[in-house]
């Protein structure tokens, strides 16, 4: 089934969101918040992004709320690193993309619409781009965000148990 999902982040970055820093509030668990995550540690949540650029499409952030990447310990980037190396295989295995967009929006210059630092996984596929896409201000997604969260909770499980041991 493919989902016509319509992006409304226009309205988001110019303050249709909730008070305080959205990440924050995922992070504590807040009911207010879509909590789409699928992975937590003492250091990074790995959340599916409420606004997909495409399936699969994730952002690992740091429990602390830090608005730049020279700000990490030492520990928290060594953990960073084996999140996204063990994030690439759970995608390729569930959702096979053909490539990966990896990086930051570090600053409102930038394009940064929340200033906690966070990592974007975007997964690639052959042939994204649709009518629907340059015409409707909309994308045609083949998984709802909803669905990819809990499809890929349970792919994380195995990874959120080898790290509380």
């Amino acid at each position: 089934m493919d989902y016509f999902f319509n992006f409304e982040k226009l309205a988001y970055v110019k303050g249709g969101r909730p008070d305080g820093c959205i990440l924050c509030r995922i992070r504590d668990e807040d009911p207010e918040a879509v909590d789409l995550s699928v992975y937590r540690d003492a250091f990074f949540v790995i959340t599916v992004n409420l606004y997909p650029y495409n399936p699969g499409h994730l952002m690992l952030f740091p429990q602390r709320h830090i608005e730049d990447l020279r700000e990490y310990t030492a520990e928290e980037q060594r953990r960073l690193d084996h999140l996204v190396r063990e994030t690439l295989n759970i995608l390729d295995r569930t959702h096979t993309p053909r490539a990966y967009n990896i990086g930051y929006n570090m600053g409102p210059a930038a394009g940064a619409s929340i200033p906690h630092l966070h990592l974007h996984v975007i997964p690639r596929y052959p042939n994204e781009t649709g009518i629907a896409d340059l015409l409707a201000g909309k994308r045609v997604l083949v998984e709802s965000p909803l669905e990819t969260a809990k499809r890929l909770r349970e792919s994380f499980e195995p990874l959120e148990r080898e790290l509380a041991e």
